[in-house]
């Protein structure tokens, strides 16, 4: 990808806003849409205008009450990609020094380009099973390093990265006044309560995260940054110059849906769990494909052998009325990310739709 086009776009999010779409749709990576009439909302719940500020305080201390923080950590966001956009903002400043993982969530890494950062990168392999592993952490940094950048559970490969890890991660940071962000929109798939989140390891983590992903609330954009309160104060006075105030139903709405998301969470691990041991049977079957396959989330990252993916997702595309997002946006063209957090029918199709592409190309 060339640096300049990322410092200006996201070629994966304008591949997944004009490409992605399809009969058999396995390129979405979290639970299927919601309707409104899931929810159980009225007129009275909602007004379009609310009192101007930093931030709507029903929504705030409903997000600090599941998290356990104080309502100064909290800053709300349009989604997990406004809270990352926000949080490294006023985390970084052009030629600072960032430390991305690789694989990584393209609009991440075009995000710390599109702000003028240093980007430098540490592996999280395939062969040891997309960990991160602290040392390559620590052989990457240098005094310049001023923010670490990690995705948990980690996209695309669904990996989960432990407490232990984290701590000697944040350790490292804190010894040379760095940061560390955690993109945490996947972490919440563990659906447990309270949420588990690296914020709680200490002052040098921030985290983001959204009702996006594990809920099917997408279209409220309800995100968040949890930070320490001097930083949540630079993050919403920074947001003066982007977004200025939200949008205030949406706010009201996530309300609501903050309120019933237990229900909503039942629902929807029921569903990631059957479609798992459909992805998993299906993965079984295949002597052309390998994956490490996560006990939870809602996304693989199988490698086809012998091959790269991409002749598979245009033949998928082109023929099959199937979509999967090629590796090449996660920088691992042998690879494919799929998604499961569709309804538990078109995953099936669409399952047998790659086995016949791969079976073709064979």
């Amino acid at each position: 990808m060339n640096a300049a086009r990322q410092a200006i776009a996201s070629d994966y999010m304008h591949w997944a806003k004009t490409c992605s779409n399809a009969r058999f749709n396995l390129a979405t990576s979290g639970l299927a849409n919601l309707k409104l009439e899931e929810l159980r909302v009225s007129l009275s719940d909602l007004e379009l205008t609310g009192e101007a500020g930093y931030g709507y305080q029903p929504l705030i201390r409903l997000l600090a009450d599941r998290y356990r923080v104080e309502a100064d950590c909290v800053v709300t966001a349009a989604g997990t990609s406004f809270a990352n956009h926000l949080a490294m903002a006023a985390l970084i400043k052009p030629g600072d020094e960032v430390l991305l993982e690789s694989p990584a969530y393209e609009p991440l890494l075009a995000l710390a380009h599109y702000l003028g950062a240093e980007v430098k990168r540490f592996q999280r392999r395939f062969e040891d099973g997309f960990k991160i592993s602290a040392a390559e952490i620590e052989r990457h940094l240098s005094s310049k390093t001023r923010l670490i950048v990690l995705t948990n559970l980690h996209n695309p490969s669904g990996v989960l990265t432990d407490d232990d890890t984290l701590k000697e991660i944040g350790e490292m940071a804190r010894k040379r006044n760095a940061r560390i962000l955690v993109d945490e929109v996947y972490l919440q798939m563990l659906f447990a309560e309270p949420p588990r989140s690296a914020f709680h390891l200490g002052n040098q983590f921030i985290v983001t995260s959204s009702l996006t992903k594990a809920f099917g609330l997408s279209g409220i954009r309800c995100g968040w940054i949890l930070a320490e309160p001097e930083l949540a104060e630079r993050m919403w006075l920074l947001n003066d110059l982007f977004a200025a105030t939200s949008v205030h139903a949406a706010e009201r709405l996530s309300v609501v849906a903050l309120e019933q998301l237990a229900g909503i969470a039942r629902k929807a691990q029921q569903r990631v769990e059957i479609n798992r041991k459909l992805l998993n049977q299906f993965l079984d079957d295949r002597n052309d494909l390998e994956a490490i396959r996560p006990p939870f989330g809602s996304i693989m990252f199988p490698r086809v052998k012998l091959e790269t993916s991409q002749r598979v997702c245009d033949l998928l595309r082109d023929k099959y009325e199937t979509s999967v997002v090629p590796g090449s946006f996660f920088e691992m063209p042998a690879h494919f990310r799929v998604g499961l957090g569709g309804d538990s029918e078109t995953l099936t199709q669409g399952l047998e739709r790659v086995g016949k592409a791969l079976d073709e190309l064979r």
